[in-house]
């Protein structure tokens, strides 16, 4: 292949790999769906994308280095201080119906398909796997019950390490039986276990230490856990092989729960990568489809698939939710959600070239029927999913909720003041500190920056409508509106505006549209907001009555009050703006910022923005 046609392949597959997935951020779908689109048309539809001939003898290598990556990227998100938080639901669901699961595939597959048992236990550890990237696109959509969207979450989040150990391990078992017997392959398969596990927590622990002591610079670190994760997996692959994978997993898992230990820098990297060499993988792997062997299986194809979405799951889900508080339309949707996403996909690739260098007659099928698997469940689920969640009544209604950027003593206020009207809130914040105060006021809080690739995956959206931006800095509140425009319209977004950016002029200043509106039917900047706050202002709220109407409401505060939202009778939330666009009458409940005493407090706030 010439050089041209290289570098045209190369950058078909970047372009390919950018419009999939902001096509999947627009629609708010699984990006998978449209990256598989795009291999199989240029691959097995068209023939333009050759991935063996384009790469040559680098292909399986490039694939082996990528599954490595994603690996430990996944056993990252690994740590055993959240197992009890989990609850018992998802604890049953990642462990005991994880293993309903494996075994009813690897049954179905074994006696609908023919595969050899260590095949169909092979591939009942491959399509076990859930996935956040599947998951969350797809309960924004649903928008089902929190108690339903924190279960799907957590056991997409847990389940894709501990599924891709569990594969890695079955198919070093699998590897490890050659013509010396039971004895010879159990040995085999004990040196690797052996290696792998060994290999990895030293590589961990010198790793950790390397962090924890602050060897290297904080540039250096992302490029030195690169480095570490491609030297374990090779070093491991050249004392035992196919230990390598075993390795990278259990180096993550040690990293991520190592005291001392931040991982997070690196796992923002890793998580960036891996965008990347999933989007690119994904691409080559379709392309590399064989659809005429998929298609010589017959109609037991679709049954192994009717047997993963309507018995595996089940069961999985009817042994998980045993004794628990969750009603039949919870487990009833519960038991339909289950999309397989890119773990399977990635290290199904890489065990089946293995496999077929191996000798193994049937390796060849295990990508195709994976990837019928995750279209199957992935197209299937999102079509279907939000439908299902209105008609067994267990979706959210309009999102009536709040993020809330900032965890600062004014957005805490805020928050408790939703809080107490029975409106659902989630505080984002970097400052540990504000991070803890939220937490002792008992507001649910997400720590991090809130646009994140982390947050990505992890912000809990599902129920919120609004977005009030009460960070001090003016361009974090910009940012963060720009981010999730998608996701609030310009009616729901406000702001207080900094001291600075309220004397700006509009040449110097961030657009309505770009920073949100203006919270309040007074004017009131941040810094306003918190001193009155610290001279003894607060939030009140009010129910205005027949005796007591907003004309009585007004003539008590007059500007002392500072209207901020408002809930009507029927229970939704109105954000006050300038002016103000509603009227509140009885049955109303206000919220406001209600000052002590109005002109000292005034003058005082009018000098401190000066001093901003």
């Amino acid at each position: 292949m010439s050089e041209h046609h290289i570098l045209l392949g190369l950058g078909g597959i970047g372009a390919a790999a950018l419009f999939g997935q902001w096509l999947a951020w627009r629609l708010r779908l699984p990006a998978i769906l449209f990256l598989l689109l795009a291999g199989i048309l240029a691959g097995p539809v068209t023939g333009l994308l050759d991935p063996q001939a384009l790469f040559g003898p680098l292909l399986f290598p490039l694939i082996s280095l990528s599954v490595a990556l994603i690996l430990f990227e996944g056993s990252l998100t690994l740590h055993l201080s959240e197992w009890r938080e989990i609850g018992s639901v998802v604890q049953r669901m990642v462990t005991l119906g994880a293993l309903i699961t494996w075994a009813v595939i690897a049954v179905a597959t074994h006696w609908l398909l023919g595969f050899s048992w260590e095949l169909a236990l092979l591939f009942g550890t491959l399509t076990l796997v859930t996935g956040p990237t599947v998951i969350v696109p797809m309960l924004r959509v649903m928008r089902p019950r929190s108690s339903i969207a924190n279960i799907l979450r957590w056991e997409g989040i847990v389940i894709d390490p501990i599924g891709a150990l569990l594969a890695v391990v079955v198919f070093s078992f699998i590897v490890s039986q050659g013509d010396g017997g039971w004895a010879a392959s159990l040995s085999t398969f004990a040196a690797v276990i052996a290696c792998g596990t060994l290999l990895g927590a030293a590589g961990g622990w010198l790793f950790g230490v390397v962090l924890r002591r602050h060897w290297l610079p904080e540039y250096l670190q992302n490029l030195a856990a690169l480095a570490a994760v491609l030297g374990v997996f090779i070093s491991a692959n050249l004392l035992v092989h196919e230990s390598g994978l075993l390795a990278v997993t259990v180096m993550g898992m040690g990293l991520a729960n190592m005291r001392g230990v931040d991982v997070r820098p690196i796992l923002h990297f890793k998580e960036n990568l891996s965008v990347l060499l999933i989007s690119g993988l994904f691409i080559l792997l379709a392309a590399r489809l064989d659809f005429a062997a998929l298609v010589a299986m017959g109609p037991a194809t679709l049954l192994l698939l009717a047997v993963i979405q309507f018995i595996a799951r089940p069961l999985n889900i009817a042994v998980s939710t045993w004794g628990s508080s969750l009603d039949w339309r919870e487990r009833a949707l519960l038991a339909w959600i289950a999309p397989r996403g890119i773990v399977a996909a990635a290290v199904s690739a890489i065990f089946a070239l293995r496999l077929q260098e191996s000798g193994h007659d049937q390796a060849h099928l295990l990508v195709p029927l994976t990837f019928l698997v995750i279209i199957g469940t992935v197209v299937l689920q999102s079509a279907t999913a939000r439908p299902l969640a209105r008609l067994l009544k267990v979706a959210e209604p309009a999102p009536s909720g709040f993020l809330i950027i900032g965890a600062n003593p004014v957005a805490r206020e805020l928050g408790k003041a939703l809080q107490n009207l029975g409106t659902r809130v989630l505080l984002t914040d970097s400052s540990w500190e504000n991070i803890r105060a939220a937490r002792m006021d008992n507001l649910p809080t997400y720590f991090g920056n809130p646009a994140s690739q982390h947050a990505e995956a992890h912000l809990d959206l599902v129920g919120l409508g609004h977005l009030l931006a009460l960070s001090p800095s003016s361009e974090l509140n910009a940012v963060a509106c720009m981010h999730f425009r998608h996701d609030f319209s310009a009616q729901r977004r406000f702001t207080l505006p900094s001291g600075q950016e309220s004397r700006r002029s509009d040449t110097h200043r961030a657009s309505e549209t770009v920073r949100g509106r203006h919270l309040g039917n007074q004017p009131l900047t941040f810094p306003q907001f918190a001193s009155r706050l610290a001279k003894g202002a607060d939030v009140r709220t009010t129910t205005l009555t027949a005796a007591f109407g907003w004309e009585d409401y007004q003539a008590l505060h007059g500007h002392r009050a500072t209207v901020l939202l408002a809930r009507d009778p029927r229970g939704w939330v109105h954000l006050a703006g300038q002016p103000l666009d509603f009227t509140p009458d009885r049955d109303w409940t206000l919220v406001a910022l209600i000052e002590t005493e109005e002109a000292p407090g005034v003058a005082a706030d009018c000098a401190l923005a000066q001093l901003q």
